[in-house]
């Protein structure tokens, strides 16, 4: 009987078969994500039973999932864990790897160019030029620009080098550090918000971060990025300040439900992406590949 295994990412080996053909060679039975989106719980309960192993997305993996499957290993494609719940893992003996290192550059290459193409306007004008359109856009520089990094992990650190190129004043938050980390200033969360002029999401964490109070703390005309969950961010909290002006721009690449089609479409000043965070060629095949190699270590053991 061979051993099954799911694929939850809906774009698993979509750029290169080799992850995929490294997964049958090694044995497998693989059982593919069907939907083309992120599954549910539903749809993860129904597809578990008999299931050993797991190359996981952003699937909600709760104790209630867990603890209806018998899965020996969960491979996360991806560097955060914040959808799984690890000590309900660790209670059934389910060994669960990531691939922290692989994102890095592609997400902080996309949060650079995001931020230029809103602090420039270049969204707006390239529409107008599409158009047919010689619509100049007067736009901000990033140099002198006090930025927030909430979140100073890999990515955070990266972005925080990338920015102090355009020399930036760099700020960061978190938790677990103090003083000055690689040149950059470590704040509470309430004293980088007062004091930004650009707040860049880049941690985890499971509830809502930036709220009505959060938002009221901020720097009228603040420039918002969230590159890593969609509900750090309060959305109604985040409309009421791109109403009022507060927030002249937000990049937003993570949303609670995806597909989003929400009320955020009707922004012009918001620049949405369909969770592209990882998809450059080279991090999809660096990350597939470890997943793939992760899981295969995990139950080999």
């Amino acid at each position: 009987m061979k051993r099954r295994i799911l694929i939850g990412p809906s774009t698993f080996a979509a750029l290169d078969s080799s992850p995929m053909d490294k997964l049958i060679d090694e044995g497998f039975e693989v059982v593919d994500n069907p939907f083309g989106r992120k599954l549910t719980i539903k749809e993860l309960v129904d597809f578990l039973p008999g299931l050993i192993g797991l190359i996981a997305g952003l699937e909600d993996l709760n104790r209630g999932v867990l603890e209806q499957s018998e899965l020996k290993v969960i491979s996360r494609c991806g560097s955060g864990l914040s959808n799984v719940d690890l000590k309900t893992a660790v209670k059934l003996g389910i060994k669960v790897f990531s691939t922290p290192d692989a994102p890095t550059t592609s997400v902080a290459e996309l949060t650079l160019g995001l931020l230029l193409s809103m602090m420039r306007q270049l969204y707006k004008m390239n529409m107008s030029m599409h158009q047919r359109k010689w619509d100049k856009q007067i736009g901000t520089q990033l140099k002198g620009k006090v930025v927030a990094i909430i979140g100073f992990g890999r990515i955070g650190r990266k972005v925080g080098q990338l920015l102090m190129a355009f020399e930036s004043d760099v700020v960061a938050v978190e938790p677990e550090l103090s003083g000055e980390v690689d040149g950059t200033q470590i704040l509470n969360m309430d004293d980088a918000l007062k004091k930004a002029d650009i707040i860049i999401l880049h941690c985890s964490g499971s509830g809502v971060l930036l709220g009505e109070r959060e938002f009221g703390m901020m720097k009228k005309g603040v420039y918002l990025i969230n590159i890593a969950r969609g509900h750090l961010i309060d959305e109604i909290s985040l409309t009421h300040a791109l109403d009022s002006g507060h927030v002249a721009g937000a990049c937003l690449d993570t949303f609670v439900e995806e597909p989003y089609s929400g009320h955020l479409c009707d922004y012009e000043q918001v620049i949405l992406t369909p969770h592209i965070g990882s998809y450059t060629q080279e991090c999809r095949r660096q990350m597939e590949m470890e997943s793939v190699e992760n899981l295969i270590k995990g139950l080999k053991g």
